[in-house]
């Protein structure tokens, strides 16, 4: 991979492109009575993916992005769970009937932190509420620092086959600098009890990046990780945005590896993950290659959703909790982001969206094209814009920031085939950007673009 493109590129802040328009377009124009109303339109043989929020934790790591807060009281995330039943019922009255139900993620936060009997109980209303079926993909976000043996009890008789375990590193000095401590050995316990309990598609996140690591400790934690054979890994560039996330502020700069650095941590694990194996799947991913993933990046039907890279081809995602997002055809949904307000708007009856986004006819059309280049480092733009009524050459003409990315060499232009060159694939996402037509680059509202 190109260190001259890394420098040129590399500290660009650029969307992770997991919606298009991504969310900081979402506007109070779209809330509740169009959710109502786009809810009630769904077609009739339309099937959904579930997902749900659940934003506790024990303790706070200071990388973290997400939208979660610490909780030392069961009792508010008893009557979190609660509110999340609720809802459930709410939006599947406003549907009108038992939509089919192929993927269900739980995210967090931490969603384990729940009672293994309030996690049966809401598996229990989403069974009632849509027919999920047989073959669906259940999937739940761990912390393996505070997963019970009883929690994986009940993981196993709700029907979970999927587990997505928080690594991030192994070096203890890195952990200390996140407040992450989390032994090699943890984690390997939960895998095994996991395992046991039938639980068999198991991920790891980890995350480069972070202070003081370093391109050996992000080696060392690839060969301890795969002692434990995961099926899929994720690994994700930390983002530093002390702005947005002020318990970010615990994390020292100084300590921090500049893009040039990041960029040989990425390769550095992306090479000794392919070198053992794995499939490298769009941006961040890396798969065995008997597995669901790498056979969808195979067979071109990737997808890429909130969740990231995903086998889900449903239009339809119903998010459930505070902060959680939905996508339909005719756009995105937005719950409150505050764990009250969004618990009083579910008390009085009512749905929790507070913003969100009706897409146009050239959104769709830009997120076609740039859902295949992240999936596939490549787009065939003739036949995209053919399928939306558009012509190529005026896409290609508006993309007045595909010009310098051409001539540097990150992107081959065939014709109307656009490809990213296979050592600049790092860059996927400042190729997607070319085509998003709502980019500001003058605000500071993403990571890295390596």
């Amino acid at each position: 991979m190109r260190t001259d493109l890394a420098a040129s590129y590399g500290e660009e802040r650029l969307p992770r492109y997991t919606s298009y328009p991504t969310a900081p377009h979402f506007s109070p124009a779209i809330g509740a009575d169009s959710y109502a109303k786009w809810l009630s339109e769904l077609p009739s043989g339309a099937s959904a993916s579930l997902y749900l929020h659940v934003p506790f934790c024990r303790e706070m790591c200071w990388y973290c992005g997400c939208h979660t807060q610490i909780v030392r009281r069961d009792e508010l995330i008893a009557a979190y769970q609660r509110t999340l039943r609720s809802e459930i019922a709410q939006v599947a009255k406003t549907i009108g009937r038992r939509i089919k139900v192929e993927h269900i993620h739980f995210g967090g936060g931490t969603p384990t932190i729940m009672a293994p009997e309030a996690f049966a109980e809401l598996m229990a209303e989403m069974r009632h509420a849509f027919f999920v079926l047989p073959s669906a993909e259940i999937a739940v976000e761990i912390d393996p620092r505070t997963l019970t043996a009883d929690m994986v009890e009940a993981m196993r008789l709700s029907g979970v086959n999927r587990a997505s375990l928080g690594v991030q590193s192994f070096d203890p000095i890195v952990q200390r600098a996140i407040n992450r401590v989390q032994s090699f050995e943890q984690t390997a316990s939960v895998v095994g009890m996991l395992q046991r309990a039938g639980v068999n598609g198991i991920n790891f996140d980890l995350i480069y990046g972070l202070p003081h690591q370093t391109v050996a400790s992000c080696l060392a934690t690839v060969r301890r990780s795969l002692e434990l054979g995961p099926d899929r890994f994720s690994v994700f560039g930390y983002a530093h945005v002390p702005a947005f996330k002020k318990h970010q502020r615990m994390i020292d700069e100084k300590h921090l590896p500049d893009g040039l650095a990041r960029h040989d941590q990425a390769c550095a694990i992306a090479d000794a993950l392919k070198e053992a194996g794995y499939v490298q799947i769009g941006l961040d991913h890396f798969a065995r290659p008997d597995d669901a993933m790498a056979v969808a990046f195979e067979d071109r039907t990737l997808r890429r959703n909130f969740q990231g890279y995903t086998t889900d081809r449903g239009e339809v995602l119903l998010g459930f909790g505070a902060s959680a997002i939905g996508h339909l055809p005719q756009g995105y949904v937005q719950n409150e982001v505050q764990i009250g307000a969004y618990a009083q708007s579910i008390a009085a009856g009512g749905l929790a969206i507070v913003k969100g986004y009706g897409l146009t006819d050239d959104d769709r059309l830009r997120a076609d094209i740039i859902e295949r280049i992240m999936c596939e480092f490549s787009a065939d733009l003739g036949d995209i814009c053919a399928r939306h009524g558009a012509e190529a050459e005026t896409m290609l003409q508006s993309a007045s920031r595909l010009k310098p990315l051409i001539s540097d060499g990150v992107v081959k232009l065939d014709g109307d085939r656009l490809a990213v060159a296979t050592d600049a694939r790092f860059l996927v996402r400042s190729v997607a950007a070319a085509f998003d037509a709502h980019l500001d680059p003058g605000k500071q509202l993403h990571s890295r673009a390596v």
